[in-house]
């Protein structure tokens, strides 16, 4: 076992679209996604010690008080079995992204937990093993675990590289209203989309990135919206400011993103959108490629 505390930090995981494309006969509905991470986190320290414990602390740490069973204690002891491990960890959840929120803010945390497990207790289950875990987890756990911009499709366990998103910059709100996804999805009226395309060449800028996602959509916006009101508020106050290319929501909601060219536009959006909602949750960032 590795001395050493272990940190590994969670990015929040962003859909630039969304489209749900059936429901299989277990009642998991099948999507088709383009995901990106913006370029904030929360973070997961792993230290030694004989027993498994968890701690959180962070901007939304009160968020998560009274829970039963962490995801990331879940990941934790799931690694532990596969791979036989009989002492604990000391893990430490700082967290920094808003609770049930679109961002894959649990599904990170877990996917940092069993990185930094991995290193701490130095286990290596192989890819495969970690990604089984990870699915059993969440289905947004593996692409977390990938973190890299990728197309997403199954229940998320199908994940294909992409290499064509431009530097680009992000203004993420949130009203600061937690929006649980199975709400969402029983909302959801209408046919199954086609599957979303990857783009098959390179974006030269944000400009590029959100035409090209003009011509796709999040199919949880509209119930989201009909559902928490204060969704389609912060996608009106995203497009109002200078320089948004795109303002959309990310997964099942509430936090929505614009897209900008550059971290001036942004954080001025930001800036803006901050001044006039004080209560919101209000974060400028790169996209990370």
């Amino acid at each position: 076992m590795a001395e050493a505390a272990v940190v590994r930090d969670a990015p929040a995981k962003v859909n630039l679209n969304l489209h749900i494309t059936g429901r299989r006969a277990d009642g998991y509905h099948t999507l088709s996604s383009l995901i990106a991470f913006a370029d904030v986190a929360d973070t997961i320290a792993a230290e030694p010690a004989d027993a498994l414990s968890l701690s959180v602390d962070g901007s939304f740490a009160a968020d998560l008080e009274g829970q039963a069973d962490n995801i990331v204690l879940r990941a934790a002891r799931a690694l532990a079995d596969a791979c036989g491990v009989e002492g604990g960890a000391a893990l430490t959840l700082t967290k920094r992204l808003p609770v049930a929120a679109g961002l894959g803010g649990g599904s990170a945390d877990a996917a940092a937990a069993l990185s930094a497990l991995c290193s701490l207790w130095q286990v290596d289950p192989g890819p495969d093993a970690l990604d089984a875990i990870a699915l059993e987890l969440g289905a947004d756990v593996p692409v977390c675990r990938y973190g890299r911009p990728a197309r997403v499709s199954g229940i998320g366990e199908v994940i294909e590289p992409v290499h064509a998103l431009p530097g680009a910059w992000l203004v993420l709100v949130n009203p600061r209203v937690a929006v649980p996804t199975g709400v969402i999805f029983r909302h959801r009226t209408g046919p199954y989309s086609e599957p979303a395309a990857a783009p098959g060449t390179a974006l030269a800028d944000a400009a590029g990135l959100a035409a090209w996602l003009a011509d796709s959509h999040n199919d949880l916006e509209a119930p989201a919206c009909q559902v928490v009101p204060l969704i389609g508020d912060s996608l009106a106050a995203l497009a109002a400011t200078p320089g948004c290319h795109l303002a959309r929501m990310s997964g099942s909601g509430a936090t929505c993103f614009g897209i900008y060219a550059d971290g001036a536009r942004a954080r001025t959006a930001a800036e803006q959108i901050r001044v006039a909602q004080p209560d919101w949750w209000v974060c400028a960032a790169p996209l990370r490629r």
